[in-house]
């Protein structure tokens, strides 16, 4: 049998957690999927899945063998990419996923031109607060804020974005304008649970960092959410101006302690460890990096 049909088949089973699923999908019958596992069994002298009438789990050996079969196979794929697609030009499905606010915002609108640019690629674009497996996924570009902490994926720097500290004009006008960080412990603080610390906001300037604890009326895990309850009278917001900047450019939110700085919030494009990349995903990857600084509440990388 062939080696790399029977990973193909292995990791389909092990990632549907059964013989029969694993073989569905590839469209085989469970017995011949059956069969490709016990061949690589055989081969390696080790035992791969622990089987019983009811369950089937990977053994810590197979996990292990997992992982490196996953890597070998999308290095072929990749391999292959590289000779037919690499030179022909972009075509075919870019997968992507992105934070629920940028991604229906920024990212919607740059894949909306590229895809002017490019008629043979179509998108499925995945809006999710978490950073997707990209592997297991089969995500081509996961679009990332903050600092990136598995290193195991690659990650390129498309631009940053300021947090900014902000409320609505009748909310000032009814509770004062903070003049210095520690004002805010007077303010409803809206929190949005995405930037860390949860109760405190940091701010830096000539005179050394402060860190103030902070409380509202208001948390949320998604941005858009206290950034409508700030337009709506209900307090003060720290968020990045790629969320709030349009707002601010019409009057519906006041920027406040200016003279206060905060680490800007990075906006970064993850794929898997990689060497060849694919048309459709360096020729994106290149252009959001030249659309997305510049746009609104965006800075160069």
């Amino acid at each position: 049998m062939d080696k790399l049909t029977s990973m193909t088949v292995f990791v389909r089973v092990a990632r549907a957690g059964s013989f029969a699923s694993g073989a569905r999908d590839l469209g085989i019958s469970r017995a011949m999927a059956t069969k490709h596992i016990m061949q690589l069994e055989n081969n390696l002298g080790i035992r791969l899945f622990n089987r019983t009438t009811r369950s089937l789990s990977l053994t810590e050996v197979g996990a292990a063998y997992l992982e490196r079969c996953q890597q070998v196979l999308m290095d072929v794929d990749e391999m292959e990419a590289a000779v037919t697609h690499m030179q022909s030009g972009a075509r075919g499905i870019l997968k992507i996923s992105a934070p629920p606010v940028i991604g229906a915002t920024h990212i919607a609108a740059a894949i909306a031109e590229f895809l002017k640019l490019h008629d043979e690629v179509t998108v499925d674009l995945i809006l999710q607060s978490h950073l997707a497996d990209v592997v297991d996924d089969g995500i081509d570009l996961a679009i990332y804020l903050g600092n990136l902490q598995d290193t195991s994926l690659v990650a390129r720097k498309l631009a940053s974005s300021p947090l900014v500290v902000c409320g609505s004009p009748d909310y000032f006008k009814k509770y004062g304008t903070p003049e210095k960080p520690e004002d805010l412990q007077n303010h409803s603080c809206l929190v949005n649970w995405a930037i860390d610390p949860r109760d405190h906001w940091q701010f830096n300037s000539a005179e050394g960092s402060k860190l103030i604890k902070i409380s509202g009326r208001i948390q949320s895990n998604v941005a858009d959410a206290i950034r409508i309850a700030a337009i709506n009278d209900l307090g003060v917001v720290m968020l990045p101006k790629y969320i709030v900047g349009r707002d601010i450019q019409k009057g519906r939110l006041q920027v406040v302690l200016k003279n206060y700085t905060r680490l800007p919030l990075d906006v970064h494009a993850v794929y898997p460890h990689r060497r060849y990349l694919s048309a459709k995903v360096r020729m994106f990857l290149d252009f959001l990096q030249a659309w997305l600084p510049g746009q609104v509440g965006m800075l160069p990388r």
